[in-house]
């Protein structure tokens, strides 16, 4: 499933479209990935990217003319490294090693998954520590600006060497060989598109096979599109949580400043500040603030709401520090120093990124765990502070909103199988020359699965506690309004045609309804209309 954007639209160029990202030694950024994955900006190398190609290609070229063997220039690779390779051989040998590489199965990925890794490895390329020619990384730069998305295949990467038959897809379209798809989405082969795109297929040379291949930047692509995701996703479950709070009458007197600086966590600080801003002005709140009220405190999962949203959102900040990093790196094996010597190292290893993966996918369950448990809250007459159960019309003729509780239920159960972490598994390749692996590409592909996940929980959350607070204003509490927050999801939900109480009706519709509009944005802006920017 295509993950949407949750962020304003970016910035445009001429007549609407993506403004262009110029690509060159210096970092790139989160929205830098996002604005070239899933917007299709094109790409502009850098003068300073070309400048630094073509004096690091002048090393590379010198150490090829020498007799005795340079790693990755003029040997073979991985447990073949020890073999020499005559001259005459080395064109046939870099394209012999994207062909046997690109051996990747499954289901294709996501045309996002793969932009985002092709513009990595251009970084990679653009800060001059790969030794290409500056027109291999033009030609990739221009297949990437065409909409040409080669196919790449669910399996195939152990994430060291990197993602290796990932990127090996993706220099088989460079060679004009595979299939990809073109800027509509059409299947065609490599060439066809190439050539209605004005391309022609590069013959590679010594050292470029490896490094069109050799990075992390499948698993690091995935990482900065979920961070961008979850950025979003956060503080909508604030939102939701707070529309809970309100529904079930609790109480926001635990989520006060002072009580969050006595334990000065910046994410739980951050929460139930979004918390209170959302609460603020509710007249359900404020009615069972007087001194008759006898709840003295509410259940964890609304108590504690800005615990573990924080302990999320500090989770997502440690990860951001891991991807601000190897979007400043330059990752390749072997790599060209900065004094001009080709140096075999173990930086494309990808454990950094796969540990961040697997904490940010035990973040993503939990949150959803406890909005479920928000959701069945509302659902039981025992618990839920004078609803029908169910929240149904004619409890027993109706089933209200039972079975939402059982997709939320069922996707927090996959979330919590899709948080056993990918980073711990190793199996051993390359007749053991690789016998350390990182899995770091299936730690994003599975944080993908969680993070879509998580909308769908949220957006049940959403839709519950709409229902739950009109029940509520129109008969426990009649006369009495929802805070300007929730009332302005209510309205929003209601107006993209997720129905109010009423008689059993197919739910299944309105559920992707509520989960779009968390997907796309579009809950966050109305609350933030009232709000100001949450946190």
């Amino acid at each position: 499933m295509t993950l949407t954007d949750l962020a304003a639209v970016p910035p445009t160029g001429a007549h609407g479209a993506p403004a262009a990202v110029h690509v060159g030694p210096a970092p790139l950024t989160v929205e830098d990935v996002v604005a070239v994955a899933r917007h299709g900006a094109p790409v502009v190398l850098t003068p300073e990217a070309l400048d630094a190609v073509a004096a690091t290609r002048q090393a590379v070229e010198a150490l090829a003319a020498l007799d005795e063997p340079v790693y990755g220039v003029s040997t073979g690779f991985g447990a073949l490294a020890t073999l020499h390779i005559p001259g005459a051989a080395r064109e046939q040998l870099q394209r012999s090693l994207v062909r046997s590489h690109a051996a990747g199965t499954g289901p294709e990925v996501e045309r996002e998954v793969v932009r985002g890794l092709m513009l990595l490895r251009l970084h990679t390329l653009a800060t001059g520590r790969t030794g290409v020619r500056a027109g291999t990384a033009q030609a990739y730069a221009a297949m990437l600006s065409a909409g040409i998305t080669p196919v790449v295949h669910e399996y195939g990467s152990l994430g060291c060497s990197g993602d290796l038959a990932p990127l090996s897809a993706a220099a088989l379209a460079l060679i004009g060989e595979g299939q990809v798809r073109d800027a509509t989405g059409a299947l065609v082969p490599a060439a066809d598109a190439l050539a209605a795109a004005g391309l022609a297929p590069v013959t590679l040379a010594a050292k470029e096979g490896l490094a069109l291949i050799n990075g992390t930047d499948g698993m690091l692509g995935m990482l900065a599109l979920a961070l961008h995701d979850l950025q979003g996703l956060l503080r909508v479950a604030d939102v939701a949580a707070a529309m809970s709070v309100e529904a079930l009458l609790g109480t926001d007197r635990a989520f006060a400043a002072d009580l969050m600086t006595l334990r000065p966590h910046p994410g739980q600080a951050d929460s139930a500040a979004n918390l209170r801003a959302v609460l603020a002005s509710s007249g359900v709140v404020a009615s069972h603030q007087t001194p008759d009220c006898t709840r003295v405190q509410d259940a964890y999962s609304l108590r504690c709401a800005p615990q573990v949203h924080g302990a999320a959102r500090d989770t997502v900040a440690h990860a951001r520090t891991v991807a601000d990093r190897e979007l400043a790196s330059a990752i390749d094996n072997p790599v060209v120093t900065l004094d001009g010597r080709v140096e075999s190292n173990g930086n494309f290893h990808g454990a950094p990124v796969g540990y961040a993966l697997d904490f940010l996918a035990i973040a993503v369950a939990d949150v959803a765990s406890m909005s479920e448990r928000r959701t069945d809250r509302f659902l039981d007459k025992s618990r839920n502070q004078g609803l029908p159960p169910f929240l149904a019309h004619d409890a027993g003729v109706d089933s209200g909103l039972m079975i939402a509780q059982y997709t939320a239920a069922g996707i927090v159960s996959e979330l919590k199988r899709l948080a056993a972490p990918a980073s711990v598994d190793s199996i051993p390749s390359s007749a053991m020359q690789e016998d350390h692996v990182s899995m770091g590409w299936h730690a994003a592909r599975k944080l993908r699965r969680a993070v879509d996940g998580l909308a769908s929980v949220l957006a049940i959350e959403l839709l519950t506690a709409a229902r739950a607070l009109e029940m509520r204003c129109t008969a426990t509490l009649p006369n009495l309004r929802p805070g300007p927050a929730s009332e302005a999801v209510r309205v929003l939900l209601r107006a993209h045609g997720v129905q109010g109480p009423g008689p059993d009706r197919h739910l299944a519709p309105e559920i992707a309804a509520a989960t779009d509009l968390v997907r796309s944005g579009a809950v966050l802006a109305a609350v933030q209309t009232v709000t100001g920017d949450l946190r």
